[in-house]
């Protein structure tokens, strides 16, 4: 049995902030899958460019589902992990089959936006129990998501 946490943030608290966050790891490992899966089967004219910016951006992806699940797992509790508990939290349709390059951007840049709107539904509940390390976090998720739905937006 693990210690209990006692890091100045009520149990109630840190419940309902875990239950955000485990969407917006959810939600963020669904986009690191399908921007892999565009990165692997991207073609056309734009297919160079496409292939680096969706690597530069799953390989972000991966980083993040780290530290959205190490922040969960500071809080407390355990961290989401499976296909299945994703497809049942995440807001991001699966993708199917493979896209012409400017339907994979136009996806990409939907399902940045919807990690963006996941990311900011948890801030009122972080920033109401002084969850600083959270709202940080969350900060920086969005920050990093609107750029990238801006940039690929931008290709449109």
């Amino acid at each position: 049995m693990e210690a209990p946490v006692n890091i100045g943030i009520s149990e109630g608290d840190r419940k309902s902030i875990v239950e955000g966050l485990s969407r917006l790891l959810a939600d963020t490992y669904s986009l690191y899958l399908k921007t892999h899966n565009f990165h692997w089967n991207v073609t056309g004219p734009m297919f160079q460019s496409l292939h680096t910016l969706f690597e530069t951006q799953y390989t972000e992806l991966a980083l993040a589902v780290d530290a959205i699940a190490e922040r969960i797992r500071t809080l407390g509790y355990p961290a989401p992990g499976s296909y299945s508990e994703y497809a049942e939290l995440s807001s991001i349709a699966e993708t199917r089959g493979v896209p012409e390059a400017t339907d994979m951007i136009r996806l990409l840049v939907e399902a940045n936006e919807a990690v963006v709107r996941t990311a900011r539904a948890v801030f009122p509940n972080a920033e109401k129990a002084n969850d600083e390390s959270t709202v940080d976090l969350l900060v920086e998720r969005m920050s990093i998501h609107e750029k990238a739905a801006w940039m690929l937006r931008s290709m449109l």
